[in-house]
């Protein structure tokens, strides 16, 4: 089973941004965990701070992979063009956020991948992919 974690911008500050809300860890770190922990699946992982290279990665692995976990950080909040790359794939998208975006600002508790989604996962720290990977797992 192949799955690409995708993550968007400033998420590839983890670590050094804001420890206070999203911990001390890299994505990368976290990332070598989720591999040794579900060593029967493809993982691959893309970070980028750039809306339309997000949509590129969704348009290449759209069609191919089994299942694509997407924080698309600020984006979600903003994006048309994310959501309707994602309406236009086969390949179904979890959103992830590692905070409770519904605990924070207002305009975070506005998504405009919601409804074109599989599901939503928020809240649990980097617990919030591992959640999701379950979701594809166990499906």
């Amino acid at each position: 089973m192949k799955i690409a974690i995708i993550n968007g911008p400033n998420l590839n500050l983890l670590g050094k941004r804001e420890p206070e809300i999203y911990g001390n860890s890299t994505f990368e770190a976290y990332f070598e965990e989720l591999k040794s922990e579900f060593k029967e699946l493809e993982l691959t992982y893309f970070q980028s701070n750039h809306e339309g290279e997000i949509v590129d990665k969704l348009h290449e692995i759209g069609f191919n992979f089994d299942g694509i976990i997407l924080n698309a950080g600020a984006y979600t909040h903003t994006s048309v063009a994310i959501a309707d790359a994602i309406s236009a794939i086969n390949t179904p998208v979890i959103e992830v956020h590692i905070s409770n975006v519904f605990k924070r600002e207002a305009f975070r508790h506005k998504s405009y991948l919601s409804a074109v989604v599989k599901g939503i996962v928020t809240g649990f720290g980097f617990t919030s992919y591992k959640l999701a990977l379950y979701s594809f797992v166990n499906a």
